[in-house]
């Protein structure tokens, strides 16, 4: 048997904290590195029939330079395809391999290796590490094996666990930056790099695979792989969801903006900028409405109708709908707030207009004071071209019931509700409130309205005071006699 050659490792300092787990981490890492830079077929990881485990590559075969701690040219410009990059972490699972009494035996064609301890050359007193070189049993192998025996089957799953490709994730959506994933129940989100793991958010709604890394990423790959601060990889999660457009991602940061109102809620919706896009997608995707907490309350009444038209209802932050309010979606389309909903509605009601004949004889003896009524205020403003009658009337949001009467612009018609007719003070009341919004066009509970309509008020009594009439006390009048 051809005496091994012997490939000092020289570690100096050994990961304590490291698990056997931690170590066929990076062996699979490096099998898959190899996979992704040769382009060639899917790595292995099996147990063999005599209960050791087995990762295979079928790449170019491992080298015993490989040991040898340097960056390597070819991942550094691959650095989204790739995990490892120096050449370290090689060395560092042999090592806690090793500390761990795992035996470890790696075969390429290019030779066969295994773990030795041996006093370095010249000095005897000093035993390190070395990697014992052997010739290849299979000159024609291709790719590389790994070996590990008396390695227990827990720390196998828990290195496997580290690896997106092994842990049965669902991609919602892949952007340029990489994959947005869906996050397991029970768990917590997972950040991974070029398909590792290297962090945990409790409070994330997704998990996330980046594959463009910054120059702040790469530096925070350390030796150890874990414990990436999130200053290194938030930018990247932003990035990821403002370039994504899947409407299940987009409901779920509208779930976590309306959790939000309570005190929960995702990380993610604090970001202003992804919750104004989370918005964006919804609004573009389906029938939504986008309402504040405040909203509900003070036009519950807009708002149930929107239900039941068949709208749903999104409640968001009064910041972000400061934001939204004005802008287009992602199809181009406005999105629909309160007042969008309201013109809408409105634009598409259509009058159910009553003529004069089908009125009945009480109905037609009020309406026909209307231009008495008018009178009193100095006649119908010249833009009012009639006075109409209908049987149905659009929904007046402030109250939740049908309005009225309106000013209808479009036609330059007053429009009276038919429910109106049934005493001259109802009819006469709401026709000269709609004669204050033609001649002003001043919209209700506005400071101009209410002047103009005091106005009004002061000219019909004093229309009213001019005619002559039976004296009463004004008293007895309001308040009944004594």
């Amino acid at each position: 048997m051809t005496e091994a050659r012997l490939f000092d490792l020289n570690i100096e300092k050994i990961l304590e904290s490291w698990e056997s787990a931690h170590a066929v981490r990076e062996l699979i890492a490096n099998a898959i590195d190899e996979q992704q830079l040769s382009g060639t077929a899917d790595i292995q990881v099996m147990k063999a029939d005599d209960g050791d485990w087995v990762i295979r590559d079928f790449g170019r075969g491992l080298r015993y330079e490989h040991f040898t701690q340097n960056e390597n040219m070819e991942k550094l410009h691959n650095t989204g395809k790739v995990i490892g990059k120096f050449g370290v972490g090689l060395k560092d699972a042999m090592a806690t391999l090793h500390r761990n009494n795992v035996s470890v035996v790696i075969l390429s064609a290019y030779g066969e290796i295994t773990l030795a301890e041996v006093a370095k050359r010249d000095f005897d007193d000093v035993i390190t590490l070395h990697a014992a070189v052997q010739p290849a049993p299979d000159p024609a192998m291709i790719g590389t094996k790994v070996i590990l025996s008396d390695l227990s089957d827990e720390q196998m799953a828990k290195a496997m666990g580290f690896f997106l490709r092994f842990s049965d994730e669902e991609v919602l959506e892949t952007t340029r930056i990489g994959d947005i994933l869906r996050r397991k129940p029970g768990q917590s989100a997972r950040i991974y790099v070029a398909g590792l793991l290297v962090a945990e958010e409790d409070n994330f709604a997704f998990s996330y695979n980046i594959t463009a890394l910054t120059e702040p990423m790469r530096k925070a790959l350390n030796r150890e792989r874990t414990n990436v601060g999130r200053t290194a990889y938030t930018d990247r999660v932003r990035q990821m969801l403002l370039n994504a457009s899947a409407n299940e991602i987009a409901e779920e940061l509208a779930s976590q903006l309306q959790a939000l109102q309570s005190g929960s809620g995702s990380d993610e919706v604090r970001w202003k900028d992804v919750a104004i896009h989370a918005v964006r997608i919804l609004s573009g995707s389906g029938n939504y409405l986008f309402v504040t907490a405040g909203q509900l309350m003070t036009n519950a009444s807009s708002v149930d109708h929107a239900r039941n038209d068949g709208i749903e209802i999104i409640t968001i932050p009064d910041i972000i709908q400061q934001e939204v309010g004005g802008m287009t979606d992602i199809r181009g389309e406005p999105i629909r707030d309160l007042g969008l909903y309201q013109a809408e509605w409105n634009d598409s009601f259509e009058f159910d207009f009553v003529e004069a004949g089908a009125l009945t004889v009480a109905e037609r003896s009020i309406f026909e004071k209307a231009g008495a009524i008018a009178e009193l205020v100095g006649g119908l403003p010249g833009q009012v071209n009639s006075v109409r009658v209908s049987n149905t009337m659009r929904v007046d949001f402030a109250t939740g019931s049908d309005a009225l009467g309106l000013w209808d612009g479009s036609t330059n018609s007053i429009v009276i509700h038919r429910n109106q007719l049934s005493s001259v003070s109802d009819f006469a009341g709401t026709l000269l409130h709609e004669i204050v919004h033609a001649q002003t066009g001043y919209d209700d509970v506005t400071r101009g309205f209410e002047k103009a309509l005091t106005d009004v008020l002061g000219l019909t009594a004093a229309a009213a005071l001019s005619t002559p009439s039976r004296p009463r006390s004004l008293l007895g009048g309001l308040f009944g006699r004594a």
